[in-house]
């Protein structure tokens, strides 16, 4: 295999603005109890967050942390119980990197086939990469590189790497003649990058909706805030803020303990409950109850 090289940026019409780096990759689970019991047991990642998905509560929304909770060192999950498998093609995300300080012993695999890489690392935990599948990558590139303001710092035969402020990158796989992949169980759903504040996202939403995108209105995540839209090849992106963090509704040394709602979600809390699944007691000592924790 022929070694990477490095290049220059091969523009010079970077944006002024900078992403900061990863904030987060999410992707759709099956068993929340199968997910649940992997990434906290076997693979030794700390739950900092238990709630649901927003835009449909009927499910869970998991967040893991492979450091201390904060933006850049985040999985998170949608478990879909009984979901249909997707199919990995082009348009995905096919494979996230992420820095643990000791990754379990030999390899693992994620039980829904989340193409997922724990990697031991001296350096900072936390997300380290992700790589889009696509059929022709040049638009991508193209977007990442003068849209996003990434920087190409290696090419290697069909792959290209770009990188933010922070180190982290992602890479694009030109694979002619890929199929395009199918959405659901197994598949990464989007990742977010990461913006200081709410001042520079809608800085970002303005540039990119000037650039012919359609981008999402603002969400508002409680722990974050969002926006939505997708590169050339048809991969979601999202924009995530740092702040304000998971610690605004539960004690840092307590996250991920009990069942969190927004605050607009809480006067129908009762029936969310009624419609989750159960979940089995956790680890001795942890403050759960039986049943939905």
């Amino acid at each position: 295999m022929a070694a990477w090289h490095t290049v220059g940026n091969g523009s010079a019409r970077l944006p002024e603005m900078t992403l900061l780096g990863l904030h987060h990759v999410t992707a759709l689970a099956g068993d929340p109890r199968r997910n649940l019991d992997f990434y906290k047991r076997v693979a030794g990642i700390r739950l900092v967050k238990r709630t649901v998905n927003f835009d449909d509560p009927a499910g869970y929304h998991f967040y893991f942390s492979v450091g201390t909770g904060v933006p850049g060192t985040l999985l998170t999950f949608f478990p879909w119980v009984n979901g249909r498998r997707g199919v990995r093609g082009s348009g995905q995300v096919v494979n996230v990197v992420a820095r643990v300080p000791k990754p379990p012993p030999g390899s693992i695999a994620d039980p829904d086939g989340i193409g997922i890489e724990l990697v031991e690392s001296a350096d900072a935990p936390g997300l380290q990469s992700v790589t889009l599948c696509e059929a022709d990558a040049g638009p991508t590139v193209g977007f990442l590189r003068d849209a996003l303001g990434l920087r190409i710092v290696a090419v290697e035969g069909n792959r290209t790497q770009l990188e933010m402020a922070d180190g982290g990158r992602i890479e694009v796989l030109h694979s002619p003649g890929t199929p395009r992949g199918k959405m659901a169980v197994g598949m990464v759903h989007h990742v977010a990058l990461r913006v200081a504040d709410e001042e520079a996202q809608l800085e970002w939403r303005e540039r990119l909706i000037r650039a012919g995108l359609r981008v999402s209105p603002v969400k508002d995540r409680l722990y974050f805030h969002s926006i939505y839209f997708r590169e050339p090849g048809g991969a979601l992106l999202e924009i995530a803020t740092d702040g304000p963090g998971f610690s605004i509704d539960e004690a840092a040394d307590r996250l991920g303990q009990r069942l969190c709602l927004p605050p607009w979600l809480e006067p129908v809390r009762e029936s969310i409950e009624r419609r989750l699944p159960l979940l089995s007691r956790e680890t001795p000592g942890e403050s759960v109850e039986e049943g939905k924790v």
